[in-house]
C-alpha cells in the first residue's frame, strides 16, 4: 500500500518537476508574458515549445543555456537545422 507520507512526498515531487519545467519555459520563451488566448492557439503553442524546450535539451552541438541556444537557432539557420533534424 501507499501511506500518507510516500503519496505527499511523489505529489511535492512532481510538483517540483512541473514548477522546474514552467521556469525553464518561461525563462527561455517568456511564456507567461505570451498573449494569445483564443481557442486552441494556448495549448497549440505550448506543446510547440515544450517540443522546442526538448530538442534544444537534447542538442549537445552548442554549449549554452537553453535560452542561448534558442537565440542562437533564431539567428542561425544551420544550428536550428542541427538541432531539429540531428
Amino acid at each position: 500500500g501507499c501511506d500518507a507520507k510516500k503519496f505527499g512526498e511523489a505529489v511535492r515531487n512532481h510538483w517540483g518537476i512541473e514548477n522546474s519545467v514552467h521556469w525553464v519555459l518561461d525563462i527561455a520563451f517568456r511564456e507567461d508574458e505570451s498573449r494569445i488566448r483564443a481557442g486552441h492557439a494556448p495549448e497549440n503553442l505550448a506543446a510547440l515549445r515544450h517540443i522546442a524546450l526538448n530538442l534544444l535539451k537534447k542538442d549537445k552541438s552548442f554549449k549554452g543555456s537553453i535560452k542561448t541556444k534558442r537565440l542562437n537557432a533564431a539567428m542561425d539557420v544551420e544550428y536550428l537545422q542541427e538541432v531539429v533534424f540531428s
